[in-house]
Formats: C-alpha cells, sequence, structure tokens
C-alpha cells in the first residue's frame, strides 16, 4: 500500500514555463519552415507551418542550433520536422 504524496496544485503564474537556455520547450507554439533532408525527397518542398513543439533533438549541450532539430505538431494533427535556425516562437 502506497501512501499519496501531498502535491499541492500549482497556482497558475505570470509565466508558468521557466524558460532555458534552449531556444523552444515542449508546447511552445512556433512558425517556421519545414526541413526535407537531401537525397531521394524530390517530391517534397520545404513549407511554412505553425504550431506546437512537441519533441526537440537530442539537446543542445555541443549542438550548433543550425544543424538542431525539432518537430511541430500541425492542427491537422501531423507533424513537421524543422531546423531550430528556421523556426521563432509565436508570441500568444
Amino acid at each position: 500500500m502506497t501512501t499519496p504524496r501531498n502535491n499541492p496544485t500549482p497556482t497558475p503564474t505570470s509565466n508558468p514555463r521557466p524558460r532555458t537556455g534552449a531556444p523552444f520547450l515542449v508546447g511552445d507554439r512556433v512558425k517556421g519552415t519545414s526541413y526535407v533532408p537531401p537525397g531521394p525527397h524530390r517530391r517534397e518542398a520545404p513549407e511554412t507551418f505553425e504550431g506546437v513543439v512537441v519533441q526537440v533533438g537530442s539537446g543542445y549541450a555541443g549542438v550548433d542550433a543550425e544543424h538542431a532539430f525539432l518537430w511541430v505538431k500541425l492542427k491537422d494533427h501531423t507533424e513537421r520536422q524543422a531546423l531550430v535556425a528556421d523556426t521563432e516562437l509565436v508570441e500568444e
């Protein structure tokens, strides 16, 4: 039998999510241009998008933002991969 922890309900603040050294956090609303890797992707072309960050690449320590990736979920529930350098935060 486990004893429940005494976790108080968090109270909303003006900035509920603290910013870190990373340019984006999961849950951020962003816009940018999708990334199409080189190679046999002739039918794909970069496209503009706006959505919510659902995954950030493997971290930023030692990774130049020019090559770092993130994945964004769009309103139609599809995802786009983008370079951090080609993405910007949408102010809400």
